[in-house]
């Protein structure tokens, strides 16, 4: 499983508890946007939440209207047993997602763990539903069937210094937070939740070509996703690669991040017009 997503920045509990509805509680909608022609949904890295995205809404073109998916255990669901296993995430998103994509056209995006949970979702959608995303953005993640992706450590080689390295090596997290035994103690069991469910993730190459939708990958030039070509085995659609400035958190740079965000809008803009 690839170490890649072992990978997360800061998430703080909030202040008070909510009791939101299920959409709500799953779904991040910062920045409602009724008027949106799409749906971008986002799908955060391994330990990561939903805010990071749910605020691409506010400075995003006004087709789209952007929601961000945020898991057990963080954030507003921080008192929430984790989830066990990777269809039990899936069918939690599903869930609440049909409601939201059953209007009008939708886009996912996803961050290296986030990717491989935006692709079994796109899967459980295709198979269950006939649905699937007008386009599919990949970050920073080895296809989930390549031989190039690297194994996650059993828990007994996990220690507190491995997991501090893999943090500083891979970016995206302070070093002053990573000498914070606070956060370690809050943290550390976030990011080992998301390496369970990464390290039991398995998907063999497919013998044909899953979906339809065209796919744009994206990764930093100090990247440690590979073989990214390789996304092209799951879609009949064209495959488009675009490699950035930076590590693997290479997206939370400010241009990095506008020019994601353009790529997005202009690519869904122009599928719009291939479908009128």
């Amino acid at each position: 499983m690839a170490s890649s997503s072992i990978l997360w920045s800061p998430i703080a509990p909030p202040a008070t508890q909510q009791l939101p509805h299920r959409n709500e509680k799953v779904l991040n909608c910062i920045y409602q946007n009724p008027n949106a022609i799409f749906k971008l949904i986002c799908f955060p890295w391994a330990g990561g939440g939903s805010t990071y995205f749910a605020k691409w809404g506010q400075k995003i073109h006004n087709s789209l209207e952007v929601h961000a998916v945020r898991l057990a255990g963080r954030e507003s669901r921080f008192e929430e047993p984790f989830a066990d296993n990777m269809c039990q995430i899936v069918d939690e998103i599903v869930c609440a997602l049909l409601p939201v994509i059953q209007d009008k056209p939708f886009a996912f995006f996803g961050h290296s763990m986030g990717s491989y949970i935006a692709f079994m979702t796109a899967l459980h959608l295709k198979e269950n539903h006939k649905l699937e995303p007008v386009h599919f953005f990949v970050s920073s993640a080895t296809p989930p069937h390549s031989k190039e992706r690297l194994p996650v450590p059993p828990d007994n080689e996990l220690s507190e210094e491995l997991l501090n390295r893999h943090l500083m090596d891979f970016g995206g997290t302070p070093q002053d937070f990573v000498d914070d035994k606070e956060f370690q103690q809050q943290y550390v069991p976030i990011l080992l939740a998301d390496v369970h469910i990464l390290r039991n993730f398995i998907f063999e190459t497919p013998s044909k070509a899953i979906f339809s939708c065209d796919f744009t990958c994206f990764l930093g030039t100090d990247d440690i996703a590979k073989d990214m070509e390789a996304w092209k085995d799951v879609t009949s659609g064209s495959l488009d690669v675009h490699v950035l400035p930076g590590n693997h958190f290479y997206l939370k740079e400010l241009d990095n991040e506008n020019f994601i965000k353009n790529y997005i809008a202009k690519c869904l803009e122009l599928s719009s017009l291939a479908n009128f």
